[in-house]
């Protein structure tokens, strides 16, 4: 068999014939083979594998053809370990495998779609070839009989591997004839099953969920002709189906969204499902239950062609056009001065969060408001642009490290605060990349610190944000178990945070804690009282406690350390 250089791109040839779990940046590069000749080379091999597991291996033609087409990734690393000839490559590859017999259940795994990458979670020590587990190979046979893709089958191996691959062909056979029970033929079984592989799972508890999934996805596909927009083969039903389950992941209840799901069909036809989940993520991002943002997009659709994230907006304007008074805009405006200015439509979730307006504007928009959200006249780039902020900017933009700046600017911008002079002073103190700075802000609304509360603490005092997520909880579970304070304390003590907390926070607590035991601590401090004191004036106060009391505290309790980050008054 003689090679001839061909001109289609390595990349389009792997498009068009191997499984979509595989990327490009999983293929790895065949560099002892010229490029124009490398995917003539793996069909070569691909031809090569199908002789081997079909002759020598005794797997049907079938099965052997399905694994070699659809194990790229497994099959390149064994071509960049033969001697490559223009006209003997063909021959080297099978003389190859006649010494080097491969790990046929990797290159299984890899042609029922699991990422190479995931392959050894699932790999046993003990087994090599498929006749050694010789059941998945039978499920896999009667899967694809029955009409699932081939190498889409890794799909129901990760989800349901015992349940599934574990089980008999007669008893999947019998759910899979149960399933079609309701009304849906092979094509379509295999499509929901892809996209819901709880439905094989065969355990009894789940046969009222199972009933439920098919009531709605019966009255959607055939009392509101949902199924007669649906290419008829098992992949358009799973994409389908996989951006159904966007609504159930949101919380919706089976068995009472079929009208809901039939009415609002186009939800499912025009939008991919990673378009579904972008638009999900945005209205999850106001705080509010799932649950309610899947209803929403269900009931008006139309919502999903907004542009949500470009257009600019002033804060203020916007909170003026959907319905504040000119007292409650005097209110926004003392309160939350970090949230005004203008911002990116796209950041108004947490825009609304940081001022406490999330619950009250989700709710008009749920209502049958969302029109709030596109008919507002959006700023062009320069109006209401606050000239100090703009200065700033300007020297930002100017830095040699402006990259890092420009992400640090985007976060505040993103968890609510405006384009304004507090932004900048916040910015000004806050040291770390955007990165790091939203894992610390995620850290402390996971603690339960309010989203509101969390802006306006960020606001007074920025370097809360400055330390690693696991001081953060150290410092917070210290001070609500020990020292028996809720989180609202930090509303009016946010510093507590800047404190070192084993060299000055604990030793200071501790000790009044013992002072108190003994009987000696007449007055009733406060957190902030004991910990933001400067060290001369704390010891002052123990003094008038007891004139031991320095001396006990600097001998059993302080350490010799200091820490920069102490703020003292």
């Amino acid at each position: 068999m003689r090679f001839v250089p061909i001109s289609v791109s390595l990349c389009s040839f792997i498009s068009r014939h191997f499984s979509s779990s595989i990327t490009l940046s999983e293929f790895p590069k065949l560099r002892k083979i010229p490029f124009k000749y490398r995917a003539r080379a793996i069909q070569q091999a691909q031809q090569a594998l199908t002789e081997y597991l079909h002759t020598t291996r005794s797997l049907s033609f079938t099965h052997a053809e399905h694994i070699s087409k659809n194990s790229v990734v497994s099959l390149s690393d064994l071509i960049s370990r033969v001697e490559f000839s223009t006209s003997n490559f063909f021959r080297n590859f099978q003389k190859f495998l006649s010494y080097h017999p491969i790990n046929e259940i990797e290159f299984f795994f890899e042609s029922i779609g699991i990422p190479p990458s995931e392959i050894n979670g699932f790999l046993s020590r003990h087994e090599f070839f498929l006749s050694e587990d010789g059941n998945i190979l039978k499920v896999a046979h009667v899967l694809s009989a029955f009409g699932f893709p081939w190498n889409r089958l890794g799909h129901l191996y990760k989800e349901e591997i015992f349940s599934i691959f574990g089980e008999t062909p007669g008893a999947l056979i019998a759910r899979l004839n149960r399933l079609r029970e309701f009304g849906f033929d092979n094509v379509s079984v295999a499509g929901i099953c892809l996209a819901f592989p709880f439905v094989l799972n065969g355990n009894d508890e789940l046969v009222g969920q199972i009933d439920a999934l098919f009531d709605d996805l019966r009255r959607a596909c055939f009392n509101f002709g949902l199924a007669s927009h649906v290419e008829w083969n098992a992949d358009s039903w799973y994409e389908i189906c996989r951006k159904i389950r966007v609504f159930y992941d949101l919380g919706c209840e089976k068995g009472k969204m079929g009208e809901l799901f039939g009415m609002g069909q186009d939800v499912f036809l025009q939008y991919s499902e990673e378009f579904l989940v972008q638009k999900v993520e945005y209205f999850c991002r106001f705080g509010v239950k799932k649950a309610d943002v899947a209803l929403l997009l269900l009931q008006y659709p139309e919502i999903l062609n907004y542009d949500l994230e470009s257009p600019m907006i002033s804060v203020l304007d916007f909170l003026k056009y959907i319905g504040l008074s000119e007292e409650q805009l005097n209110s926004v405006s003392h309160q939350y001065p970090y949230a005004l200015g203008r911002n990116k439509l796209g950041n108004l979730p947490h825009v609304m969060r940081a001022m406490d307006l999330h619950q009250w504007f989700f709710k008009k928009i749920m209502n049958g408001e969302h029109h709030l959200l596109t008919n507002f006249v959006f700023s062009s780039p320069d109006t209401y642009l606050d000239n100090e902020f703009k200065h700033h900017l300007e020297r930002i933009q100017s830095a040699r490290n402006h990259r890092y700046m420009i992400g640090k600017l985007d976060f505040l911008l993103g968890i609510g605060f405006g384009e304004n002079v507090s932004t900048m002073k916040a910015f000004s103190s806050l040291h770390g990349s955007s990165f790091e700075l939203q894992e610390r802000f995620e850290c402390l609304l996971q603690l339960g610190i309010k989203f509101s509360n969390l802006c306006k603490m960020v606001s007074s005092r920025p370097s809360i944000l400055n330390q690693n997520p696991d001081m953060l909880e150290q410092k917070v579970t210290f001070l609500c178990k020990d020292c028996g304070s809720s989180l609202e304390y930090l509303d009016v003590f946010p510093s507590y945070l800047c404190f070192d907390l084993e060299n000055r926070i604990k030793p200071r607590i501790r000790f009044y804690m013992w002072l108190t035991d003994k009987g000696l601590a007449e007055s009733d401090y406060s957190v902030a009282s004991m910990v933001a004191t400067s060290e001369k004036n704390f010891l002052a106060r123990l003094h008038k406690v007891h004139p031991a009391a320095p001396k006990q505290f600097l001998e059993c309790f302080s350490s010799e350390k200091t820490s920069d980050s102490d703020q003292e008054t």
